[in-house]
């Protein structure tokens, strides 16, 4: 297996894990802004797996020194964004402040969740080319093996 199919595999599950991660996100605070949770339990939920998402939003290092430009340069204002809040201590969610930020939190996250259902599409898309690219190059090494 080739490392580059190996890369856009494991691509492809991080960005399955980020998007189920910001989709539960929204769930908490939807049930938060419906009721069926209090504000403790919902901020605590949150703050469970803003630092698993954060990391790994910091993986697209691993894009740069394989050489993968598009989905770096992709990746690399989100990923400057998550550090800037983790530098200045805003990357929780304050459990006495939900309800005054509940919207803007909401518009975050789905702002987040488009952004990696697009970054899941382009994936998509590289993982699949990569396959049949190699299955190509392995049929044609094959054939020249067979007419020699």
């Amino acid at each position: 297996m080739s490392v580059e199919l190996i890369l856009w595999l494991f691509s492809f599950v991080s960005v399955m894990v980020l998007i189920g991660l910001t989709a539960y996100q929204l769930i908490c605070l939807s049930d938060l802004e419906y009721d069926y949770i209090n504000p403790y339990d919902s901020s605590s939920r949150i703050n469970a797996v803003v630092l698993i998402e954060y990391s790994l939003q910091g993986a697209c290092a691993s894009f740069l020194l394989t050489l993968h430009w598009f989905p770096f340069l992709v990746m690399t204002p989100v990923t400057y964004y998550h550090v800037k809040l983790y530098l200045a201590r805003k990357h929780l969610v304050d459990v006495t402040e939900i309800f005054r930020q509940l919207s803007d939190e909401k518009k975050y996250r789905m702002i987040k969740l488009a952004f990696y259902f697009c970054l899941f599409i382009i994936t998509i898309y590289r993982l699949v080319m990569t396959a049949v690219m190699l299955f190509i190059d392995e049929d044609i090494n094959l054939a020249e093996t067979r007419s020699i």
